[in-house]
């Protein structure tokens, strides 16, 4: 009988405690990867950068898959996949490694974080009414965003500046309209091959930029710094990480596997100000937590009526 209790009593804990670890794992590491991005784009074409990576990604992924003897893409499956690749990898990732070149990664990663506020925008161009919860949260990450570029009005001065913020937004605005097309576009094939195959496509894509504009550096001159970072973002941003995450989605609620998005710009945050000297003062601590609690209310909003909308039908 204990030993039947005891059995139970573990299962249980590693049926709740796996799935909170791998939640930790998440919220940590994909929050280590803007600092890993800094760095690498430091020495190094940001553009390169993220093709090296997602090629190497999308290659380990596409090689698991094919061990595993899955069924290529077939027909229009296809199309959404190379859609997909643009937006979510091409312009997406590339452009949000590029624009943490020049600017912190603390204030890319709480930039990468209002995605959910472009959606409820579009959806709310496309003539579907807003929630009051979510109007509210738009209206506080709206004023915490206003009090951290607040502290950053002079730096508006820069072009560099100006540049990365451009690209930083840019790139939440296409991950934004790659979310919305991939639940309309929501197929029967794998998913994970699918993120594999994007990642892949975008890497050549990238590449082919690159060669065209002449802004690539020969893989030689490319400092072992650099390559670090690669293998950090390849390991840990694109493979450790992503399988965590898909195990806390599979086993925790939605409204708990979904706080790593709010925990990933804290830890950008105190990395950056640690780690490469950032800025971290009260307007990025009072409008990064005001931002991050306003994208809460937005996203809680959308859970609720997906929720209501759902028990209607």
């Amino acid at each position: 009988m204990r030993t039947k209790i005891k059995n139970a009593f573990s299962s249980k804990v590693n049926a709740i405690g796996l799935p909170i670890l791998a939640l930790c794992w998440v919220s940590f590491f994909w929050g280590t990867t803007w600092i890993a991005s800094k760095e690498g784009v430091k020495h190094m074409p940001a553009l390169q950068l993220a093709a090296i990576r997602q090629f190497i990604g999308g290659l380990l992924y596409i090689s698991f898959f094919l061990f595993k003897k899955t069924p290529w893409p077939k027909g229009k499956q296809w199309k959404t996949i190379i859609i997909l690749s643009i937006l979510n990898f091409v312009l997406s990732n590339g452009l949000s490694t590029w624009g943490i070149k020049y600017i912190s990664s603390g204030l890319g990663a709480i930039i990468g974080a209002i995605v959910p506020l472009w959606i409820v925008i579009i959806t709310f161009f496309r003539g579907e009414r807003l929630a009051r919860l979510t109007v509210i949260g738009l209206i506080i990450s709206f004023g915490g965003v206003c009090v951290i570029f607040y502290d950053h009005l002079s730096d508006f001065m820069e072009a560099d500046f100006r540049l990365g913020i451009f690209l930083s937004l840019i790139a939440t605005l296409t991950w934004a309209f790659g979310t919305l097309y991939t639940k309309k576009k929501a197929a029967s094939f794998n998913p994970y091959f699918s993120l594999g195959l994007q990642m892949f496509i975008s890497s050549i894509l990238l590449f082919a930029y690159n060669g065209a504009t002449g802004t690539s550096v020969s893989l030689s001159a490319i400092p072992a710094i650099s390559w670090w970072s690669i293998a950090y973002l390849v390991v840990f941003g694109s493979v450790l990480t992503f399988i965590a995450f898909i195990y806390a989605l599979q086993n925790l609620p939605a409204e708990i596997s979904s706080v790593y998005a709010y925990i990933n710009p804290i830890i950008a945050v105190i990395l950056g100000a640690v780690i490469f000297g950032e800025v971290l003062n009260a307007a990025i601590a009072i409008g990064g937590g005001v931002t991050l609690f306003g994208l809460y209310m937005v996203n809680y909003s959308l859970r609720k009526s997906r929720k209501n909308s759902s028990e209607i039908i």
